[in-house]
């Protein structure tokens, strides 16, 4: 069941979380890409990082674009990454999501480029209030009727990613090809059990509805049948107006909304204006751009498990 989120433009907005690596086994922000005896990966942010470092295993060196604390949408290269690039084996990025390192991979000349956009189908999330098309624009190509780049928080369409991007590296370093094989189905393995206790865990709610700060959720949402009411937006300090908290107040009646979501390195104030004044509670659903210590676990798997318990309680499980 395909249910297409619905945007709600407001003046109250919220960035996307300021995520960044922290906690890939294999990943070494420090050292540079292409200076070690391993297949050097560069890696466009946490995702992208988890796959690399999942799949290639003890044969990869991983080093992440976005660094612990930098917000990944409006990230700039520094020359040292541009060089990194230049001088690593492959780069594994998602094209859309981040202008700066779609430009830098464009014009490098780094013989594998892997691009998890083209392992698996993108979809335009058409973005409707009321039956007419929302007019907020965003920044960052996430606008009405744009294609959605958070393709991660399905877990079925990150599998897809997987199995991809396994592939591409035993083309590359086909030594170990074997190994990446091996990994690539545990990765696939643990995705597709995540995707059976999403679809099991939301199979009995009381309502199919919930409301979040940042529209990333569009891909889960219709995973599993269910409709994110996002209020998105660039300034996380701007409040919502009366007349859109009005509008919050009738759909959260009309569809049995409880929670407003916000996310965890983002300021909660528009989340809890909202949530106030509408009646509503207020928690935490994580877009897993990447780890930090405000994270409900230590990596992908664990953060996404995290919450589906959020999601269970929000949306009232039979």
């Amino acid at each position: 069941m395909n249910v297409r989120r619905r945007l709600i433009p407001t003046v109250a907005t919220a960035a996307v979380t300021a995520l960044g690596l922290a906690t890939l086994s294999a990943c070494s922000g420090s050292a540079a890409a292409g200076n070690t005896d391993k297949f050097d990966v560069v890696a466009s942010f946490y995702p992208m990082a988890y796959l690399a470092e999942q799949i290639g295993g003890p044969h990869v060196h991983v080093t992440s674009l976005t660094e612990p604390g930098q917000e990944p949408h409006d990230l700039e290269i520094s020359a040292q990454q541009t060089a990194q690039l230049q001088e690593s084996d492959a780069v594994l990025w998602l094209q859309g999501l981040q202008p700066a390192v779609d430009k830098a991979i464009g014009q490098s000349e780094v013989k594998t480029k892997i691009d998890a956009a083209g392992l698996t189908s993108l979809e335009e999330h058409g973005n409707e209030v009321g039956g007419h098309a929302a007019g907020h624009d965003d920044e960052h190509g996430e606008e009405a009727g744009g294609k959605d780049p958070h393709i991660w928080l399905d877990p079925v369409k990150y599998a897809e990613v997987a199995e991809g991007v396994g592939k591409a590296f035993e083309k590359a370093d086909p030594d170990h090809a074997a190994d990446y094989r091996k990994n690539t189905a545990g990765l696939v393995a643990r995705l597709d059990a995540l995707n059976t206790e999403f679809k099991n865990g939301l199979a009995h709610t009381k309502t199919r509805t919930f409301i979040t700060t940042h529209a990333a959720f569009g891909y889960l949402a219709e995973r599993y049948g269910l409709t994110e009411e996002a209020i998105s937006g660039l300034d996380p300090e701007s409040e919502p107006s009366a007349a859109r908290v009005k509008d919050l107040e009738k759909m959260a009646k009309a569809d049995g909304v409880s929670t407003v979501f916000y996310e965890t390195l983002v300021s909660d104030k528009t989340a809890k204006t909202i949530a106030e004044d509408a009646g509503l509670k207020t928690d935490v659903l994580d877009p897993v751009e990447g780890i930090t210590d405000h994270s409900r676990g230590d990596d992908y798997i664990q953060v996404m498990r995290a919450n589906l318990k959020a999601l269970r309680t929000a949306l009232g499980t039979k």
